[in-house]
């Protein structure tokens, strides 16, 4: 019998809303992918058709986070995001939470992106 971890888990779940989101979005909308290890966040917008990231934004990016919190970070990381994507002239996208939960840091990310001007 084999044995399911959490990230097998996880993975699995990634492939089932992504292929949800192949089914059901318009043309032309890329996918905001969001990524979270144990210390680290980061996301980006993919264009599927292509095979290419358009954008990438992760908290490593984001400065004076002395004295912020996490959920305060991944939103700010949302914001960058969003504002890399409008100098590209992409107003839309998808989200895809890529197997988590849409809650706390993940739930932060697309209300910071939503927040900037992104459509999603």
């Amino acid at each position: 019998m084999k044995k399911h971890t959490k990230k097998t888990k996880r993975l699995r779940r990634h492939r089932r809303i992504t292929s949800r989101i192949h089914a059901f979005r318009g043309a032309g909308k890329p996918r905001l992918v969001v990524f979270r290890s144990l210390k680290h966040i980061s996301c980006q917008l993919i264009d599927d058709e292509k095979g290419i990231t358009l954008a990438f934004a992760s908290d490593k990016e984001v400065k004076n986070t002395k004295g912020k919190k996490p959920l305060e970070i991944s939103r700010e990381v949302g914001k960058l995001l969003a504002e890399k994507a409008l100098k590209q002239n992409i107003k839309q996208g998808v989200f895809d939470r890529a197997g988590y939960a849409y809650h706390g840091k993940v739930k932060e990310i697309a209300e910071g992106a939503r927040e900037a001007g992104l459509q999603l």
